[in-house]
């Protein structure tokens, strides 16, 4: 047949030609081995590969005679003088055992398909390794793929085919989603569930697939779990504010020179930082028992006035930590205040049952309160001690002379003050007390008479000491008949103190001048002190041991002016 004669007359004439007419024409590397395997010819190109290392050439005639067909493609490394390059051989079985190489330079796309493969694997590593989680979603919006590793604590098979909006926190699920988006969407932030249930916030980027023919057909992206970045933004928020609001409250009780307005501020400011109603300071008493010191309480009187606090208070004087409660229909935060670890005071907040509960921050913000509100407890228990110490008498602890006559001179230009009495109080024999026994029981005797002196007073009423063995007590709104009962009743309390006497025939005793003071007479101070002064030296001229009442103040009498005038 005719093509059967075409076919074998070229197999003829390849056989028959020239040597090296077939590989001479080849624009790469060619050679022929014969059946023994020698190059029965080779073109240029080939011949230079095997100077420039002929160990190739091994590996081919070993990729020849193990193939037992067609030898088909081998891709062998050589050491050229350019470099290190691949050649791909392709061979081709010829009559008599022969076979045809024909060689192609791979270098390039051999490294091209490395570089691919390493990109990818480094793709791969860098999305496992990553916090970032690479996801598809399909036409139907659900998920096609998810990074091997899974989610959010979701494994990757068990996302495959699921709505993502199944993940999504319930606020969140009316709302765009880049999972089905149709535009880029370049960190958005939006909330997730974990497989716990416990919520995640998540950065994502996506971008939208299309098919050739503009029909949306899904969404790629990659999305980042940032609850951690996010948890700690919003603690550090809040642990600025809160170090905000403290320094508002701190630079309040600093500022005010005034101790108990400073408390008074500061439960205002403290309410106001914790979003309460109200808020109570209390105060350590010697004792330990807690005492109301000052109150805010927003919008009108204390809802707490009625209530038992006893049992909260106590509980919270009992532990370090803020206690919570519900009291009625409040809910009520405190926290004991302290100074060098010693209770002494508490602060507490309230709100209405409907308010959201007490939380951490709440908390951590009145502790901090606490903190300082201790610090101020510390402060104005000094201020006390140091204004007792300016006021009063050190051994007695009566009003000291400056005192007592600065009070009084209030007491006497207070326009709604009535008939009042002064009794000026002096010992008898009090020196031979500290001439014979010594002064050790001299002041027994000072400290006995200042507790017989407050013993029974009222508030208003001023008893001091102005000096030595002198003595005075100010009655407010007392006549002259109440005035001699007090009397009575200290000359009675001083005969219970004969065991301080000297000796029997120098019994302790005193002596009182009683001066009744009535408003409107123009009365001063001094003009009051000396008629009780008088009168206590008229009692102790009639033998010690009793009291004598004052003549009544008279004021001047008017002389005549000129015209007529009268002047005082």
């Amino acid at each position: 047949m005719p093509a059967t004669a075409s076919k074998d007359s070229a197999a003829t004439d390849f056989d028959t030609g020239p040597p090296g007419a077939v590989t001479g024409a080849y624009p790469g590397p060619a050679l022929r081995l014969a059946a023994d395997l020698t190059v029965a010819e080779a073109n240029a190109a080939a011949r230079e590969l095997v100077e420039a290392d002929p160990r190739w050439l091994d590996d081919v005639r070993a990729w020849v005679a193990a193939s037992s067909v067609a030898p088909g493609l081998r891709s062998v490394p050589v050491q050229a003088p350019r470099g290190a390059m691949v050649v791909e051989w392709a061979g081709v079985p010829l009559p008599g055992g022969a076979t045809l190489l024909l060689g192609r330079d791979a270098t390039l796309e051999r490294q091209l398909r490395q570089t691919l493969t390493e990109s990818r694997r480094r793709y791969k590593d860098l999305v496992e390794v990553s916090s970032d989680f690479a996801w598809e979603t399909g036409p139907d919006g659900r998920f096609v793929f998810v990074t091997p590793k899974g989610a959010l604590g979701y494994a990757p098979e068990s996302l495959v085919g699921r709505d993502p909006r199944d993940l999504t926190v319930e606020e969140w699920d009316d709302l765009p989603l880049p999972f089905d988006t149709r535009r880029p969407v370049d960190q958005t932030e939006l909330w997730l569930k974990r497989a716990d249930g416990l919520p995640a916030c998540v950065v994502a980027s996506a971008l939208p697939l299309y098919a050739p023919g503009g029909d949306w057909v899904g969404a790629r992206g990659v999305c980042r779990d940032v609850t951690e970045t996010v948890t700690r933004s919003a603690e550090l928020a809040r642990v600025r504010n809160r170090e905000k609001l403290l320094a508002h409250i701190v630079h309040t009780l600093r500022n005010r020179l005034d101790a108990a307005e400073a408390l008074a501020v500061a439960a205002a400011e403290t309410a106001r930082a914790l979003g309460a109603d109200g808020c109570r300071i209390y105060r350590a008493a010697d004792g330990g028992a807690l005492t109301l010191a000052t109150e805010f309480a927003a919008g009108g009187p204390s809802e707490l006035e009625d209530m038992d606090l006893g049992a909260l208070l106590a509980q919270v004087a009992a532990v370090a930590d803020p206690v919570p409660g519900v009291l009625g229909p409040l809910r009520v935060l405190a926290c004991r205040t302290e100074h060098q670890q010693a209770l002494n005071g508490a602060v507490l907040v309230w709100r209405g049952d409907d308010a959201d509960p007490w939380d951490d921050e709440d908390r951590q913000l009145i502790g901090g309160v606490a903190d300082h509100i201790g610090i101020a407890h510390a402060h104005l228990a000094y201020q006390e001690r140091l204004r007792r110490l300016s006021e009063r008498d050190g051994l007695t602890g009566l009003f000291n002379r400056r005192t007592f006559f600065e009070r009084l001179d209030e007491q006497l230009t207070r326009p709604d003050a009535g008939p009042s009495a002064l009794l000026y109080v002096d010992l008898d024999n009090f020196k031979a007390v500290n001439d014979l026994h010594g002064h050790q029981q001299g002041d027994m005797v000072l400290k006995a008479i200042g507790t017989l002196l407050t013993t029974g007073v009222r508030p208003g009423d001023l008893p001091g000491r102005l000096g030595g063995d002198e003595f005075v007590l100010w009655l407010g709104r007392t006549d002259e008949e109440r005035a001699k009962v007090v009397a009575e009743r200290l000359l009675a309390g001083i005969r219970e103190l004969s065991h301080l006497s000297a000796s029997p025939e120098k019994p302790l005793g005193l002596s009182i001048g009683i001066a009744v003071h009535r408003p409107g007479r123009g009365e001063t101070v001094q003009e009051l002190t000396d008629r009780a002064d008088a009168a206590m030296y008229a009692a102790k001229a009639r033998g010690k041991g009793n009291f004598a009442i004052a003549p009544e103040h008279i004021a001047p009498e008017h002389v005549p002016g000129p015209a007529g005038e009268t002047t005082p």
